[in-house]
């Protein structure tokens, strides 16, 4: 199995099923000034390889200050009980899928899914509004509220270097009653998701896209899916 990736400066992917656990989505660790930021942390399942992950690209768990929830779903939410525990990082994912995760509900986090079950899990603040922005070490790390694969999904970008890195978790779906799920919404979202201009795309289960035209080319084939 493949270590750490380095997506862009100081972007890492540590966990997805080719370098944590076939389980796993993909999560992503952001290095600024002085803290880190992570994004979505798998199932819970493969905590010790995350952190063998990061030490191998340099990068210390204490440092994460936050945690950054997609939405609820446990293959992204997973660890996040005891990363807090261990690391005493703060947990953030959008109003409209905190419920979930407050109350270990075994459907909408998709624990069923995965033979699992989640704990119920305070969160320190519920993202609200369109477009959140949060900011660490002197940079903006941009929210899009995104509903259409569960209510609260959300993704993030950043500007660095000249480039747009899109944190796109789970926008190919799929999309289900039990999850919340509304396809129109989707639609819409990916319009607004698309005009974000991103020059590389880290998608929850589908891997890194780029350059732009490599993301356009995705996620318009997503639409022509799902048309």
């Amino acid at each position: 199995m493949a270590a750490a990736e380095r997506i862009a400066r100081g972007v890492t992917q540590v966990a997805g099923p080719t370098c944590s656990c076939a389980d796993d989505a993909a999560a992503f660790v952001i290095a600024f000034a002085d803290e880190l930021v992570m994004i979505d942390c798998g199932t819970g399942r493969s905590l010790q390889k995350i952190l063998t992950n990061m030490a191998g690209a340099g990068l210390n768990p204490h440092q994460i200050s936050t945690l950054l929830l997609t939405h609820c779903h446990i293959d992204h939410i997973g660890t996040a009980p005891e990363l807090r525990r261990r690391f005493g990082c703060r947990i953030l994912i959008h109003d409209l899928d905190a419920d979930p995760v407050e109350t270990g509900d075994h459907v909408r986090t998709a624990a069923d899914w995965y033979d699992t079950d989640f704990p119920p899990t305070p969160i320190d603040e519920r993202l609200t509004g369109e477009t959140p922005a949060l900011s660490f070490g002197g940079e903006v790390l941009h929210g899009l509220h995104m509903p259409g694969h569960t209510p609260g999904s959300v993704c993030f970008y950043l500007d660095r270097d000249g480039q747009r890195i899109l944190f796109g978790q789970d926008i190919h779906g799929p999309f289900l009653p039990a999850f919340g799920s509304d396809i129109g919404q989707w639609r819409t979202s990916m319009g607004r998701v698309l005009a974000l201009g991103a020059d590389i795309l880290c998608e929850g289960h589908c891997g890194i896209f780029q350059p732009r035209q490599s993301v356009i080319k995705y996620m318009e084939g997503m639409l022509r899916r799902h048309a």
